[in-house]
């Protein structure tokens, strides 16, 4: 797939007179050393990766760490003092007013942190903002506003004022107005940050499905290492203006860099983040047309008390224990007579904290299924202990199995 967005070398320093500060970089001093010697801020440093389409790419960091300053370079707000930034194969920071001022009404979309809607407007001209400036129709620009409230949950709420609606609403406004203007990008700065931790978490899943539906690119912004882990396909964590850390939430929560993305994690429960596929191990398996003197033999052989029985396409049917086939032998019964299908399975991407009640209630092991049902793995009680308890070197064995 090629990438929607990419990023190379991209370097910000704030100042009148940067030139000095890029060499001083170029040479390796700090941040600090650059900001005492020369009296220059640097904003972002050298940095360098793709964005896919459809992916919610999530850059994270502690406040200064430039992460809002990178975000804003994606529709030149800010522009980089060094490097490219391609959206599309076009770099943005070579555009002419007109061509960049057609990017960001048609590519590039931005949700703030402090909503930046209208007092006077009703939320449907709030939401049909972006159309407006690209001197869409009246008819149009109603019919796309209406149907992207729609979408947020405002339906009836699109003739009051932003004063009449709670926070959490009003960024649902914002969103609106995003997904109305229908770009293939969204920008969101620190955009939940401002809301209760109910209305947040509400506004992240609705985030995550508004992606899986629409398939927009999303470069989000946060400070919120639980935000970024629930709602990112990938996260960068930035340091003082470089990303130190770019990977998946699980890449990062069981291999951080360094001693830094460590304590950055530590306090993270692992079972809202590691999913089945994380811990599950190889199933014993055989096909239903086996016998049951071949079940028991294999069972006798890996010292397992039952066994996983599969169609030839390996699509999960039941589970047959030690004792049934031994019953199944003695009355001269085939496999599919004595086997249970009251089996319980998780998808690959099931988290461990929806797996512990179903673990604590069954006396099998829990089946991890792909899209197809096949069975692909299970998931053992000692497995799913470690993981709760956060031994990152027992997870990284597993995963090596």
């Amino acid at each position: 797939m090629e990438p929607i967005v990419e990023v190379k070398n991209v370097t910000k320093i704030f100042g009148k007179s940067p030139k000095a500060a890029v060499e001083l970089l170029k040479k390796g001093s700090s941040k600090k050393d650059i900001l005492k010697e020369t009296g220059h801020t640097v904003g972002v440093k050298d940095v360098s990766f793709s964005i896919y389409p459809g992916e919610i790419f999530v850059i994270m960091g502690l406040s200064g760490s430039g992460k809002s300053t990178l975000i804003r370079m994606f529709n030149r707000l800010i522009t980089p003092t060094l490097g490219e930034i391609l959206i599309n194969n076009e770099d943005i920071v070579k555009m002419d007013a007109t061509r960049l001022r057609n990017m960001r009404q048609k590519k590039i979309s931005m949700v703030f942190q402090n909503f930046a809607l209208f007092p006077h407007k009703t939320i449907l001209e709030n939401a049909g903002f972006g159309l407006e400036i690209q001197k869409i129709s009246d008819k149009e620009r109603h019919e796309k506003a209406m149907n992207a409230l729609a979408v947020v949950g405002l339906k009836g709420y699109e003739s009051q004022f932003p004063s009449q609606l709670s926070g959490g609403m009003q960024q649902r406004v914002g969103l609106a107005r995003a997904l109305a203007s229908d770009t293939d990008i969204i920008l969101m700065d620190e955009a939940f940050s401002a809301l209760d931790p109910l209305i947040r978490k509400d506004m992240q899943d609705e985030l995550i499905e508004i992606q899986e539906n629409f398939k927009k690119t999303i470069i989000f912004i946060t400070h919120d290492l639980d935000e970024a882990l629930r709602i990112g396909d990938r996260i960068a964590l930035m340091k003082d203006g470089s990303i130190i850390q770019l990977g998946t939430p699980e890449q990062i929560m069981i291999e951080p860099a360094n001693e830094f993305v460590e304590k950055f994690v530590e306090d993270v429960d692992l079972s809202k983040i590691l999913t089945a596929s994380h811990i599950m191990k190889r199933p014993e398996k055989i096909s239903i047309d086996r016998g049951p003197r071949v079940a028991l033999e294999i069972m006798r052989k890996q010292g397992y008390s039952s066994i996983f029985i599969v169609d030839r396409k390996q699509k999960l049917l039941g589970a047959l224990s030690a004792e049934n086939a031994r019953l199944a032998i003695d009355q001269g019964k085939q496999i599919a007579e004595m086997m249970t299908t009251d089996i319980p399975t998780v998808k690959e991407s099931a988290l461990l904290v929806d797996i512990m009640e179903m673990m604590a209630t069954s006396n099998l092991p829990i089946s991890v299924l792909d899209e197809e049902n096949r069975i692909k793995g299970i998931v053992i009680r000692g497995a799913l202990i470690g993981a709760l308890a956060g031994n990152k070197n027992s997870l990284n064995d597993l995963e090596s199995d």
